[in-house]
């Protein structure tokens, strides 16, 4: 080989490697304006979370990359398909060893898609009830009601039945009351929905309830209902069980708002006589005769 060979060969892959590296900058050019442009297009939508975004736009920028990379490799003459099959077979092995992940990566993308919930609704899912503190692509993250952190597959997620108990305004709540058939139970309905009726977070309409819900020869049981807002739902049930119990324990003690409990005017009683004491016996006198 001589002079002229080499200094050819070394032109060739010279300007190969700078048609290399040309298009590695090229391409990462392109590769991060259409991440960009794939982010600013799913963000002007309130359909698509920002995670589902984030990962469609990575995906769209290493799928450049990738094409970027096999040209590059047949710039120089390699040939990419047996490369091509090689990664095809790797990815498969690995896809089969992580199942399990990738099922949660999928359940993760159709929940950000269909979003059933969103964080701060209270939820049921899984056998767990919570609320909802963040959502990503492999866990869903719940808050227990004593505040403790719950991290869930999503596949289990997408996979079960969801409770979600924020998604429309109202709630109704109820509680039944058992009681001895000789109690007041007129009085206990009237004043349980008195202070149902005179709770702001109590909608009105429709209006609080309560009935007889069974009737029994040892026991009544009386149910109670209402509706308030998602929020104030289980306060006005527990405030409510509270007031009951203060009936049951003490039904003369139990003030209801909006009900006036004014006792009854006492008569006084009549003045007594003023006792006139009793005059003493006069004693006979004796009489002097005269002989």
């Amino acid at each position: 080989m001589n002079l002229d060979q080499l200094g050819n060969l070394f032109i060739l892959y010279g300007l190969n490697v700078l048609y290399a590296l040309a298009m590695l900058l090229i391409g990462w050019w392109i590769a991060g304006l259409v991440e960009r442009l794939v982010l600013r297009g799913l963000g002007s939508t309130r359909r698509v979370d920002s995670t589902v975004a984030g990962f469609l736009a990575s995906i769209a920028r290493y799928g450049i990359l990738v094409f970027v990379g096999v040209a590059v490799l047949q710039r120089f003459g390699i040939q990419t398909t047996s490369i091509i099959a090689v990664l095809g077979a790797t990815s498969l092995a690995v896809g089969l060893a992580l199942q399990g992940t990738l099922s949660n990566v999928a359940a993760g993308v159709m929940l950000l898609l269909f979003r059933p919930f969103k964080v701060g609704d209270a939820v049921e899912v899984g056998g767990q009830s919570g609320t909802v503190k963040a959502l990503s692509l492999f866990t869903t993250e719940l808050a227990a009601g004593d505040n403790v952190q719950v991290l869930m597959p999503n596949g289990r997620v997408w996979g079960a039945p969801i409770v979600n108990k924020s998604v429309y305004g109202t709630r109704s709540f109820a509680f039944a009351l058992e009681l001895k058939p000789d109690a007041d139970i007129e009085g206990v309905m009237e004043k349980a929905l008195a202070f149902l009726r005179g709770d702001p977070r109590v909608s009105q309409s429709p209006g609080p309830s309560a009935s007889i819900a069974k009737l029994g020869l040892d026991r009544v049981e009386i149910g109670f209902s209402g509706w308030a807002a998602a929020g104030d739902a289980g306060g006005v049930r527990g405030d409510l069980i509270r007031r009951l119990r203060e009936m049951v324990r003490d039904p003369q003690s139990a003030p209801v708002p909006g009900v006036s409990q004014t006792a009854a005017p006492v008569e006084p009683a009549a003045a007594a006589a003023p006792e006139i004491p009793a005059k003493a016996p006069r004693r006979p006198r004796a009489s002097l005769s005269q002989p």
